[in-house]
């Protein structure tokens, strides 16, 4: 390779300077320009030498530019992203046996295309159980690297869950915004060979477009139900008997000491009933999910419940699938 890690090259598509910091393959380095780091292709740049010996010096005549004056420029569109907040994969290449090039890991980074600053809490699980977490911020109109993956973990379910909060919180905005993206190793494959086609060094998932607002509630006209017979308590002089659960074990023997008592009708009766309560408080509360624990059995309870889920227009999605402290007895329903 003609380049090597020091080295200072010009971008031919955009004619500005920059040094390679490391190299990725035989194809690819990845370089800094003014402190913005992303990855080249080697046909993309070259020596500035010839630039600079054959370009007459202009004269320019300063003049005084104020702080608020300088527009931010949108560095990470080398990212091929646009508004919003989007999670970057860069494939690192390597050679196999027959010198092909193949993807040996991803490096992953957040990119923010906003004006706002966000804390993050992240977390990557494999196979249901979790293998990375990170907590930290993201700047505007720039990128942060998460870590690492090996090619090979995505025939493990990899789970990549977000929650996002404004550092400096709007009281009309959301708390926080939770989302997560599930991958399989074919559709990244797909993915990488699109990139390459389109000569391109990253691919993106967009997680948000725009920050979501604060969700109003809506005040019940209290006079229009005290006339239709409904009573009205002050909440100050009400206590909650019930508080609102993320987890709801639905095993007879936590919810009554009567279970061998009751007939099977009798119990499933129960435990829809109780699954309906704390469905209802996690709405009340503004929960973002829900874990029904139901247990596996003869799948009876399970069904039905995901019967009575199907038709709740608030549910945007649930799952059964491997837990680590449930194994398949448990569903998560995502509000």
């Amino acid at each position: 390779m003609k380049y090597q890690i020091g080295d200072t090259v010009l971008l031919l598509h955009s004619d500005e300077e920059g040094k390679i910091i490391d190299i990725i393959n035989e194809k690819m380095v990845m370089v800094d320009v003014n402190g913005v780091k992303f990855p080249v292709y080697l046909d993309q740049i070259d020596f500035p030498y010839f630039k600079r010996f054959s370009q007459k010096k202009a004269v320019v005549k300063k003049t005084k530019q104020y702080a608020d004056e300088i527009k931010k420029e949108k560095h990470n569109a080398k990212y091929k992203v646009g508004e919003g907040l989007w999670l970057a994969l860069l494939p690192v290449f390597d050679k196999d046996v027959f010198d092909d090039d193949i993807v040996e890991k991803l490096r992953l980074y957040i990119v923010n295309q906003t004006e706002h600053i966000f804390s993050f809490s992240y977390q990557l699980s494999l196979a249901g159980e979790p293998e990375f977490e990170l907590k930290n911020e993201v700047l505007p109109l720039s990128d942060f690297y998460l870590h690492d993956i090996p090619f090979e973990n995505l025939n493990d379910n990899p789970k990549f869950w977000f929650e996002f909060s404004l550092a400096k919180p709007d009281k009309n905005k959301a708390e926080f915004y939770e989302t997560f993206l599930k991958l399989r190793a074919k559709q990244v494959f797909h993915k990488v060979e699109e990139m390459k086609l389109k000569q391109e060094a990253s691919f993106s998932y967009l997680l948000f477009e725009a920050y979501p607002d604060r969700v109003k509630e809506e005040k019940p006209n209290l006079e229009k139900l005290s006339a239709a017979g409904y009573k009205i308590y002050e909440a100050a002089k009400t206590k909650t008997s019930n508080p609102p659960r993320t987890v709801v074990d639905l095993h007879i023997e936590k919810l009554t000491d009567l279970g061998q008592k009751m007939s099977n009708a009798e119990k499933l009766d129960l435990q829809l009933k109780t699954f309906e309560k704390y469905y209802d408080l996690a709405l009340q509360h503004h929960q973002s999910m829900l874990i029904i624990v139901h247990g596996v059995g003869n799948g009876k309870l399970r069904n039905e419940i995901h019967a009575l889920l199907r038709h709740k227009k608030e549910v945007k999605s649930f799952v059964n699938q491997f837990h680590p402290s449930f194994g398949y007895g448990a569903t998560e329903v995502y509000f």
